[in-house]
């Protein structure tokens, strides 16, 4: 794990102005700078970066964060590659106390092994592309589906021909054991190779981060599989990956949603009609994995299955991967189709505006698990009922304890005759997610303790560890898609790909904060209060820390309402951190840290204090004034009876005396 220390020199030495100025075009705006948000379409500039503050909100999709979070939201780097590109930028060594020179070697031969197999995938890829420029069977096939060019160069798609050993073009050693192990080619028993793929539509499959990693492959035709996967590489797992999750980062920014498919073809056909915003899972039932990845990509995901008794069942298993992970700012929905229709001929069908009304009338999550379990039960029985019951309590109790899991207890309640406080005690649920659903996540993640959505709850250390780990388990560099190059054919590949995909959702809470400033009064200064005042003097101005003596962090500690203050100041004592950048690092994955990101949002157009120093002397001398009138008044509640509290009331006295005497240089 790469040591919080290195991460706050790193933060000090690094500008987010340079960082953000790499790839967006600033203007001076006030304190501020100013530019197009890169995470979303916008014709009037609302992103903005602060140099003092070193951090960036855009006020219209919610977007924010450090210069590490802008390399990981909008480069699509791991944690781990954006503090090795931020280091590499400021010549800084990452270092890596806690490895053993066993684990470097293991990690080093590692990151070999995955750079090969990307090479040999781009390799492929690009002997695949040129080739679909002059497969007619295959552009016939793709413009009867109503494709054009431009999306089949937006997906980078190829074509593998028939001959058995095709690959051999642009890999003259045919025979190397790298071909195999990448999945591009099969060795028989006989000991005989040929390429895995032949005549079929090639579908390029990236990970989060834009690197290639696998390949679909559809026949065109008759003959089976009709689809066929990459097997399973040291860089490919298909339980795993979502096709289309990497080309459509920028359209589900925009559309503030994902909708998840059951193909590529689906994936392809919805974007050509508009649609821009589907992922698909690659032939398997949708894991937990999936939807972790999911909520990454946007808080509001749809899942369009078909009507019938296999997407029904589908449906259920992507319902019992969600639950582990299920909070209360997300909507997840399900989309079922009528019969004998899949994504694509519904959108060809009833038009987009018909796919988009589909969509807005998906079934929520909890109505489906309610409904599907009233279904299976008789419930004008008792016997009925007491089964539901029983079978709900593992859906339940894979839930973590919120605003969500109490609505669908109260609404089974209602559906079982059953008051809510007879349906706790029936239940008896934990507050943290457990049972089998939940060992299921926790297995998925390869974690044999506890699911994802468990550990949010742990300290700074915990979540900043996940945050790292989780982004080394397929961290590696790579690059972005080859351009495109000349072509004749009617079926026109563009030359030049300009849509760029980007970061995540902003999310409901970046939406709610653009509607809560959207919402305040112009021009009008609003009074935060103290506990609020103080959280922002100390962000902005980390210094301000050495002004805190002793005497007054005892008043803050005893003092009502200072909470978050308090994890502040701890904070800023246990990292030094010199800016508020290096303070939401710091606090990354927990409670604390996603109230300083808020906090910072709202002042991010806030004025610059001529005299913080002032300011917090102020502020801490109002809080102790309030804080002695509570120990005052809570002596003369008990009588001031006794020689000692008397003496107390009178030094408490002397101390209000001096307080409100006139500042030095006032």
């Amino acid at each position: 794990m790469i040591p919080d220390s290195f991460i706050q020199d790193l933060l000090a030495r690094v500008d987010v102005v340079d960082v953000v100025g790499r790839y967006v075009q600033l203007r001076k705006g006030g304190a501020n700078l100013l530019g197009l948000c890169p995470f979303h379409n916008e014709k009037s500039p609302s992103f903005t970066v602060s140099p003092t503050k070193q951090f960036y909100h855009c006020f219209g999709c919610g977007a924010h964060g450090t210069a590490i979070r802008f390399l990981m939201d909008h480069a699509g780097q791991s944690f781990p590659e954006a503090v090795r590109s931020l280091a590499d930028s400021a010549g800084m060594r990452v270092p890596e106390e806690d490895r053993s020179p066993k684990q470097r070697e293991a990690r080093a031969k590692r990151e070999a092994e995955i750079s090969r197999h990307s090479q040999a995938l781009e390799t492929a890829n690009t002997l695949y592309r040129q080739q679909l420029r002059t497969a007619t069977a295959a552009v016939s096939y793709l413009k009867g589906r109503g494709l054009s060019g431009e999306v089949a160069a937006r997906f980078g798609m190829g074509w593998a021909s028939g001959d058995r050993q095709g690959l051999s073009q642009v890999f003259p050693t045919y025979d190397d054991p790298l071909l195999v192990e990448a999945g591009l080619v099969i060795l028989s028993e006989d000991g005989r190779r040929y390429d895995r793929f032949r005549e079929r539509i090639m579908f390029p499959i990236r990970n989060g981060r834009g690197h290639l990693i696998g390949f679909g492959g559809r026949i065109v035709g008759k003959g089976e599989p009709k689809y066929l996967n990459s097997p399973e590489t040291p860089i490919f797992s298909k339980g795993t990956e979502l096709y289309g999750l990497w080309e459509a980062k920028q359209a589900i920014r925009s559309a503030g949603q994902v909708v998840v498919v059951e193909g590529y073809m689906d994936v392809v056909a919805l974007a050509q009609m508009g649609v821009e915003h589907a992922v698909a899972t690659l032939g398997t039932a949708t894991t937990p994995v999936h939807i972790q990845k999911l909520l990454r990509a946007s808080d509001n995901v749809v899942f369009a299955f078909d009507g019938d008794k296999a997407g029904r069942k589908a449906a259920w298993r992507a319902l019992e991967a969600c639950l582990p992970l299920l909070r209360d700012d997300v909507s997840l929905r399900f989309l079922f189709l009528p019969d004998d229709h899949d994504p694509d001929s519904f959108i060809r069908e009833f038009g987009l505006e018909g796919f988009r009304a589909a969509l807005r009338d998906a079934t929520a999550l909890s109505q489906f698990m309610l409904g599907e379990l009233a279904e299976r039960h008789r419930m004008d029985e008792a016997e009925g009922r007491a089964r539901c019951v029983h079978d709900a309590k593992p859906l339940l109790q894979a839930m973590p304890a919120g605003a969500i899991r109490l609505q669908i207890q109260r609404e089974l309640a209602t559906l079982t005759r059953l008051t809510p406080e007879e349906l706790g005690q029936l239940l008896q649920l934990q507050d943290v997610p457990s049972g089998p659903l939940v060992q299921q996540a926790a297995a998925a993640w390869g974690n044999g303790s506890t699911a994802p959505a468990a550990r949010g709850a742990g300290g700074r250390q915990e979540g900043r560890a996940s945050a790292q780990q989780g982004g080394q388990q397929d961290g590696y560099q790579g690059g972005p898609p080859s351009d495109y190059g000349p072509d004749d054919h009617d079926f026109m590949i563009p030359d030049d790909d300009s849509w760029e995909p980007a970061g995540r959702s902003g999310g409901e809470q970046g939406r709610a904060n653009v509607a809560r400033q959207a919402s305040e009064p112009r021009g009008r200064r609003v009074v935060a209060s103290l506990p609020v005042r103080l959280l922002h003097l100390l962000l902005g101005h980390p210094a301000l820390i050495e002004e805190i003596d002793e005497a007054a962090e005892t008043v803050l500690q005893e003092a009502d309402g200072f909470d978050q203050v308090r994890e502040l100041l701890a904070l800023m004592r246990e990292t030094g951190a010199s800016h508020a950048a290096g303070l939401i690092e710091a606090a990354r994955g927990t409670a604390l840290g996603q109230d300083l990101e808020n906090e910072m949002v709202a002042t991010m157009f806030g004025e610059e204090l001529p005299d913080p120093q002032g300011e917090l002397r102020d502020a801490l001398r109002v809080i102790e004034l309030g804080w002695i009138e509570a120990q005052k008044e809570m002596l003369i509640a008990r009588g001031l009876s006794g020689v000692d509290d008397k003496a107390r009331y009178f030094e408490l006295n002397e101390r209000v005396t001096r307080l409100r005497m006139p500042l030095p240089g006032n």
